[in-house]
């Protein structure tokens, strides 16, 4: 497919089949992300996918609290993917300081996206989830700094179609000078 019909297909996906997720197909979207740039290539992401189902059972329990539930759904994908990063090389840190930018974070999701596209191109649904009890996801998957999670993927089979996406008109979000 072409560019904008795969960016067109390509959502968060809260609704799974239950069927599991190739190997060869996770796979090329972990290749999709490994290729994506990075400030002076410093890469500072790694993907950890979870598809022990013990180990992704508390993964998925990580991501509610009891006040805010709305990423139970992400127990129903047979996968979940813990993207962790880490402060950069000694230039990388320096200019984030000077321009007050976490590079690594703009990196890192730059590389989830690449991830998340692979996937759609796939035939995979994935959503891109940010809240979750940080200190659990380390304990679970023996996480240790400098690296820190700062997304977690759930990956899996659609269980619904693309939606069509409802966007601000392109007048509103672009100029041209």
């Amino acid at each position: 497919m072409n560019f904008i019909e795969l960016v067109k297909k390509r959502q968060s996906d809260r609704h799974y089949l239950d069927k599991p997720v190739e190997k060869e197909k996770i796979n090329r979207c972990l290749e999709a992300a490994r290729l994506a740039p990075s400030a002076t290539n410093s890469q500072p992401w790694e993907f950890i996918v979870v598809s022990d189902d013990s180990k992704r059972r508390a993964v998925a329990n990580a991501l509610i609290s009891p006040t805010i539930q709305f990423n139970k759904f992400a127990a129903s994908a047979p996968v979940l993917v813990v993207v962790n990063s880490w402060r950069p090389k000694l230039s990388v840190s320096i200019a984030g300081i000077l321009k007050n930018k976490q590079f690594n974070l703009i990196d890192t999701g730059i590389a989830s996206e690449h991830f998340c596209l692979q996937a759609a191109e796939e035939g995979l649904g994935t959503c891109m989830l940010g809240w979750f009890n940080e200190k659990k996801i380390k304990n679970i998957l023996s996480i240790k700094a400098p690296k820190r999670p700062y997304l977690v993927i759930s990956l899996g089979y659609p269980a619904r179609p693309a939606r069509t996406k409802k966007r601000r008109p392109l007048d509103k979000i672009a100029k041209h000078i």
